[in-house]
């Protein structure tokens, strides 16, 4: 284990949470990073992609205006349904360079030089014509996929993705996914889903991109918006400046009782099985399409199951909850202590304020907690069975997580892409935090 890797092994996944004496109904909720158009301006350069086995590759992706970074993957871009949307794109790569939108009709592009598949913006240094115009009608709500429509294996290998969400004409867009109030949410989360063959990268740092035998295709990398865990479960934006590429961070929390609506993406070649422990999802809507039997009936053909399968190029958006319900044991603890003192106002169902299941309340676990020399720790282990307590912990364990949430591991289901060059653990993982109610999430 190199420096790098031990550093961010032991890093504080947390920026410090504010603690208030109860979730104000109010509260801002969490929204995906993006940047609101209908108008954006993106550039194609080049960055390094940090690993989370402290490896530094060279990407390529879009950057947000002529100041921004690149990113990897690009910026979201976020609209409202019916807007016309307009991406004007340049590129300071040495190589042509384009955008294609699956599931977008009637994509307009002007400028720049004709390409197979649409028009591209040409390679840097560019003396005329450089810049290239794509504007469309954003009619369909849901989540979508773009990226560059030139020379795609190697161009979406080095990272010219991105996501579109497109948000409904509803009563309130920013809490529903589609136009139907069955696709409601209270949080909601990106998870747009890579891989990478290291020895393409290489190649392409050589100058030798014209080698590349693409048929000995080998990824031994894989990404959850554009990082692989650890790094997963840092900080977004510059809160981690090794990650200055790669802004997106991809751990979700929620309180219990809450609806977290999950925007996966394919972005890459590989299918891939997506694992979320801790209850089964309902996956509402595929490339930007309500699961519905007729219009206007809601995502009545959902699909509940404990793995989303994301295909390449496909969209899926699912809707998470979490209750404890019947798990036979209070989640908040001994409600005769002070410390952890709540009340549970429904018995035969859920309160509505702490989402607790009534009929468990005061049950404390039936079991005794080993000792801890016969227990396995980890970062994100409270020491504690009941969500906002913490108990004592050996040193150096449990220092992710300081409010005592519930952890459950998401991750790919395919064991092989839970590593980072074939050292486990890394990947597609990260972790759902379920905290206590009166914790705010950022």
């Amino acid at each position: 284990m190199n420096m790098t890797t031990m550093i961010r092994g032991i890093l504080t996944f947390f920026t410090a949470l504010a603690v208030l004496p109860s979730l104000h109904p109010g509260q801002a909720l969490a929204k995906i990073d993006g940047i609101n158009g209908p108008n954006f301006t993106l550039v194609a350069r080049e960055g390094l992609i940090s690993t989370g086995d402290g490896q530094s590759l060279l990407g390529w992706g879009y950057a947000n205006g002529a100041g921004g970074l690149m990113q990897y993957p690009g910026p979201t871009m976020i609209v409202n349904q019916g807007q016309t949307v307009t991406i004007t794109l340049t590129n300071e790569l040495t190589v042509p360079v384009s955008i294609v939108f699956p599931g977008q009709t009637a994509v307009i592009a002007n400028g720049g030089t004709s390409g197979i598949l649409t028009q591209e913006a040409p390679a840097a240094p560019c003396a005329t014509n450089c810049a290239v115009t794509y504007s469309f009608t954003a009619s369909q709500p849901g989540t979508y996929l773009y990226h560059s429509g030139t020379q795609q294996d190697l161009e979406v290998e080095m990272g010219l993705v991105g996501a579109l969400i497109v948000r409904p004409n509803a009563a309130d867009p920013q809490r529903q996914a589609y136009e139907h109030p069955s696709s409601a949410f209270e949080r909601e989360y990106l998870f747009l889903l890579t891989e990478m063959d290291l020895n393409i990268h290489r190649f392409v740092e050589l100058g030798m991109m014209n080698q590349v035998d693409f048929s000995a295709y080998h990824p031994t990398l894989w990404f959850i918006n554009g990082r692989n865990a650890p790094d997963t479960m840092l900080g977004a934006g510059n809160e981690t400046p090794w990650l200055a590429y790669q802004p997106y961070n991809s751990m979700p929390q929620i309180h219990p009782g809450e609806r977290a609506l999950m925007r996966l993406i394919g972005a890459g070649r590989d299918l891939h099985p997506f694992h979320h422990h801790g209850n089964n999802a309902w996956a509402i809507a595929r490339d930007g399409r309500l699961l519905q039997s007729a219009s206007g009936a809601g995502a009545d053909l959902a699909e509940s199951n404990f793995t989303v399968t994301v295909v390449p190029g496909g969209t899926v958006d699912a809707i998470f909850t979490w209750t404890g319900e019947k798990l036979g044991w209070d989640i908040y603890g001994d409600p005769a202590q002070s410390a952890t003192a709540h009340t549970c106002n429904n018995p035969t169902g859920f309160d509505s304020i702490t989402h607790e299941y009534c009929p468990d309340h005061g049950k404390l676990l039936p079991t005794t907690m080993p000792e801890l020399q016969s227990m396995t720790f980890g970062g994100n282990w409270s020491g504690s069975p009941f969500i906002g307590q913490l108990a004592p912990l050996p040193p150096g364990q449990g220092g992710n997580n300081p409010t005592g949430a519930f952890t459950f591991m998401w991750h790919s289901h395919t064991e092989r892409e839970m590593t980072n060059d074939d050292v486990f653990p890394g990947g597609m993982m990260t972790m759902m935090m379920i905290e206590h109610p009166s914790v705010t999430i950022p």
